[in-house]
């Protein structure tokens, strides 16, 4: 009976043994991945795709429920003396959208601006030329998103104090956009065309009055692209 405790005392030590070197590998292996803040050094040596990359594979494991469980604090501290995110996002202001956690990245990996209908205009263009010029990121994403209210409002010409010359943002968007059928929000599939041809249109916009912006993407050293956030099932599409 003795000797049968005992066999099972050390089948139990083991077996936790294992688990716990199993955790502080799984722990090891998430600060050599996306865990560890991001650094200058990582930073300069992402090409533009690998930054569009690291983004994609974000998204899946936010959409596949798999988000990096890591340690914020000590993020907080890793980048309390400096930081190099490796790519600025510009969306819109909708809760639904929050991009560190739909591109399930960290504490200093992007910049984020957000506006309602992720336009750009002076500041927003000054912020990604900071991020990009000034800071180092290698890459930008003007993210839409389906369903939108800035884009329902603007087709449907709400006038409301300072929303209504905001709203003129997505005009050039509904004038380049071919109707079917009605000319309302209700009009669903309309919508989601003037999202999408909105946020294509800000890329244009943006490398247009961003000289700056546009020599990085001529040398190869940023890249700038649409994407379209799916609010019913957190995909992210690359347009």
């Amino acid at each position: 009976m003795a000797q049968g405790i005992l066999d099972r005392r050390t089948f139990v030590g083991s077996m936790m043994a294992a688990a716990t070197a199993s955790t502080v590998a799984a722990t090891s292996a998430k600060a050599d991945g996306h865990c560890k803040a991001m650094t200058a050094e990582m930073q300069q040596a992402m090409t533009p795709d690998e930054a569009i990359g690291r983004l994609q594979e974000g998204n899946a494991r936010f959409v596949a429920g798999e988000m990096e469980n890591c340690d914020l604090r000590e993020q907080v501290k890793a980048t309390a003396g400096g930081q190099a995110p490796f790519a600025a996002i510009v969306g819109c202001i909708d809760s639904r959208v929050p991009p560190e956690l739909v591109f399930d990245q960290q504490i200093g990996d992007i910049f984020s601006a957000r506006v309602a209908g992720n336009f750009v205009n002076t500041d927003i263009i000054g912020s990604l030329e900071f991020a990009t010029a000034a800071a180092g990121s290698k890459a930008i994403v003007i993210l839409a998103h389906s369903a939108c209210g800035a884009v329902k409002g603007a087709v449907d010409e709400v006038k409301l104090g300072n929303l209504t010359a905001m709203l003129e943002n997505i005009e050039p968007a509904i004038q380049a956009t071919p109707l079917t059928g009605e000319k309302s929000s209700s009009n669903t599939e309309y919508v989601e065309a003037v999202s999408t041809k909105n946020a294509e249109l800000t890329v244009e916009v943006l490398l247009e009055r961003s000289p700056v912006i546009k020599g990085l993407v001529d040398e190869g050293k940023v890249k700038v692209v649409a994407a379209k956030h799916d609010v019913s099932t957190g995909k992210v599409t690359f347009l």
